[in-house]
């Protein structure tokens, strides 16, 4: 059983056969799927998409991309969301330095202001973080008393950085990156991070892992990231499955 722990259903890449693809995943052994937003309003598509699957569960965010475009009291919109019955975190949030589509001022406040929720909320949050490192790991060490957990989705840093989110106690998501050629400080980082930390997701439709690199991504390729991920870390596919299954269930309260 896999647990997909960040994907982007709502996006136009699925405008065509969104229900045929998700209604196909049971057939690859994913049993859960978690639908991140990126602004408020594909935090809604994800909570109405969620009303529709019943193995879809979603989170509520501002990426950093859409900071500038934040409106003002978004709190209060953010809030609305994560009060439904299937929302299980606030995200995806954080910083970008790589494309900085919002200023950096911008992306900073909208960070700070979504962790005090996320904080006064009681919910756990996903993480976006490139080129970051240590604004994001910073002012999440700054919140760490006040949050429930949360997850560095995405993973691409190095061990070093996994070692400095597990030490506030954060999970850390791999996908395709994994799977790259270029991948050496991705796969350092996946063999250290302790089992009970340790997440796989898709984030489709982007970053299909090899082969599938250039193609629009789904969750059936989570089976192509646990392969990975067991031959990095010598253990069974099986075994990866079984652990970030459970891993995803605890930190996003899945039943």
């Amino acid at each position: 059983m896999f647990i997909d722990t960040h994907a982007h259903y709502d996006d136009a890449a699925y405008d065509d056969d969104r229900d045929a693809v998700l209604m196909s995943l049971a057939d690859s052994g994913v049993a859960h799927v978690v639908n991140a937003g990126s602004d408020l309003a594909s935090s809604e598509v994800g909570r109405d998409l969620s009303a529709c699957y019943a193995f879809m569960w979603y989170a509520a965010g501002i990426h950093p991309h859409a900071a500038a475009d934040a409106p003002p009291g978004f709190e209060g919109a953010l809030t609305a969301l994560l009060d439904g019955e299937k929302a299980v975190a606030l995200g995806e949030i954080g910083l970008d330095y790589h494309y900085d589509y919002s200023p950096r001022g911008k992306q900073r406040e909208v960070f700070e202001r979504q962790l005090v929720l996320a904080g006064r909320l009681k919910v756990p949050v996903i993480i976006h973080d490139r080129e970051a490192h240590d604004d994001v790991m910073d002012m999440l060490r700054a919140h760490r008393q006040h949050l429930r957990g949360g997850v560095l989705h995405c993973f691409t840093g190095d061990r070093r950085l996994a070692e400095r989110a597990v030490d506030i106690d954060f999970y850390i998501a791999f996908g395709g990156a994994i799977t790259f050629k270029n991948s050496q400080d991705i796969s350092e980082a996946a063999a250290y991070v302790p089992p009970d930390r340790l997440l796989l997701e898709t984030d489709c439709p982007y970053m299909s892992p090899a082969p599938f690199r250039g193609r629009r991504n789904d969750s059936t390729k989570l089976g192509v990231i646990a392969r990975r991920m067991a031959e990095i870390r010598g253990r069974s596919e099986e075994y990866i499955a079984q652990v970030t299954a459970e891993n995803a269930k605890r930190l996003f309260s899945i039943p």
